[in-house]
């Protein structure tokens, strides 16, 4: 395996090896080699690894009574359960590796909120400042938790971690496991768990499968032969494709931040939609893209559209309570022909979609084989991100307290363009992510606009051919 060198910022004193040396010996810490999806974020990816693009976010709204200790002593349960929360990287002899410290400090910022400050246009400023906030990849943490006190009994906690330790799932299982510390740390609780009475202990139980465990396991499946099969199933696959924008792709375009837009498909759009999954024998997700596929091709000219999606890659019970960067990535192609009917490009999806995700591989191994490196503007083998988000996003109502985990798009580091659904409830909030240097934001509103009339036209009409379903209301 080899690894783009490391930027300044991550490769240690002479000093500080010396004392690396010395906690390796005395097992204070453990190195290990790159995951293979850790490994994209290095290999692959067009933007700088230390790059606050790369930081997963969200807020966990809290209600009822919460002390900073009590928050404290929680986190830390959760540091000391969660290997994840323990990982820092360091370049060696031109490869970066990954050092897993044996115990981390649990780490919380508080801040008692002024009237103003708790205003929601104030306050989203003052979690985009924690959000924005580099970490230092060699001493870590790799995540940053704030305190914000509104009133006594109202409280928000900002959360921020690097993307070379988690994925959007890890952010449920964060507040899974910090909510049922703090159970765990309350008075009553305690007096009760010395008696035996609620079978519970003052740590969090073990995980069934820590990140390095798993990792090591993929890395004994990822053999050369098994590599093999599926590299050749994806030139097959990907051969003879053209990216959409590659004339403006450049350092320009991948400079700067990215916007955000947040748009919604009612319910009854969005029940349509699953109906229409149920009687073609296929998924929400699938009838989703299918309609993503035709709305880009509509406002793009281009009938050969290629997406990537995220798969959890969590395909054991056991990795469903361990956080960590597991997800990955599947290229999803489709050849948009305006005489077929939507029904018929749909059956094709599905089977497309079946194939690409039995195929699926690590995508900077992918990314290799098919000789296409990352560069500053240009994220190998697609531009475009879809998903339809299935991460757990947990409501914890308690006895005397509630929690809610409200996740953050923040950024299209690695792509062009992404779209990313949630269902909530009945309807789905619809997440546009873009580079405004290539898109301007009311280019982005039109094709939100298209790909909801769409959708709702082919849910009315899925036997009409492609090409006469209407972009408009």
């Amino acid at each position: 395996m080899s690894c783009a060198p490391a930027s300044r910022a991550e490769v240690m004193s002479e000093d500080k090896r010396a004392l690396l040396r010395q906690r390796l010996e005395s097992g204070q810490i453990r190195v290990h080699p790159l995951t293979f999806t850790q490994r994209e974020l290095w290999e692959t990816s067009p933007v700088a690894v230390a790059d606050p693009a790369n930081h997963i976010c969200c807020f966990v709204e809290i209600k009822g009574r919460i002390t900073f200790k009590e928050a404290e002593k929680a986190i830390q349960r959760v540091v000391d359960r969660q290997e994840a929360m323990r990982i820092s990287f360091l370049s060696e002899k031109e490869r970066v590796l990954q050092i897993i410290r044996a115990s981390g400090r649990a780490v919380l910022g508080y801040r008692e909120l002024s009237s103003g400050e708790a205003r929601p246009e104030a306050l989203e400023e003052l979690m985009k400042e924690t959000w924005r906030l580099p970490f230092d990849l060699v001493q870590g943490p790799l995540y940053r938790v704030d305190m914000l006190r509104r009133a006594a009994n109202d409280h928000i906690l900002v959360f921020s971690i690097h993307h070379a330790i988690a994925d959007g799932w890890s952010l449920g299982v964060f507040v899974q496991d910090l909510c049922t510390a703090y159970v765990m740390g309350l008075g009553g609780l305690r007096k009760a768990v010395a008696v035996g009475v609620m079978g519970l202990s003052n740590t969090l139980p073990p995980v069934r499968q820590t990140y390095s465990e798993w990792a090591a396991a993929e890395r004994t499946f990822w053999q050369p032969a098994e590599l093999g099969s599926r590299v050749a199933f994806w030139k097959a696959q990907l051969a003879g494709y053209r990216r959409i924008w590659s004339a403006l792709e450049g350092p320009d375009t991948a400079s700067g931040g990215h916007r955000r837009m947040i748009s919604h498909f009612p319910a009854q759009l969005a029940n349509a939609a699953r109906e229409l999954a149920r009687r073609d024998g296929t998924t929400l997700f699938n009838v989703l893209l299918a309609a993503f596929q035709v709305a880009l091709s509509r406002w793009t000219g281009a009938q050969d559209i290629l997406v990537g999606t995220p798969i959890a890659n969590r395909t054991k019970p056991a990795m469903n309570e361990t956080m960590g960067y597991f997800a990955g990535i599947v290229p999803l192609r489709s050849l948009v022909e305006p005489r077929r009917s939507f029904s018929a490009g749909l059956r094709a999806l599905h089977q497309t979609t079946v194939d690409c995700f039995a195929n699926a591989m690590p995508f900077a191994e992918l990314a290799r084989a098919l000789g296409d490196a990352g560069a500053p503007g240009h994220n190998p083998v697609f531009e475009v991100r879809f998903a339809l988000q299935n991460h757990p996003i947990p409501d914890v109502d308690l006895s005397g307290l509630s929690a809610k985990l409200r996740m953050r798009s923040t950024g299209t580091a690695r792509f062009h363009l992404a779209c990313e659904i949630t269902e909530e409830g009945e309807q789905l909030e619809v997440v546009w992510l873009f580079r405004p240097k290539l898109f301007p934001q009311s280019e982005v509103e039109n094709l939100g606009c298209i790909f909801r009339n769409l959708l709702a036209s082919a849910c009315r009409s899925p036997e009409s051919p492609i090409a006469d379903l209407t972009c408009e209301l």
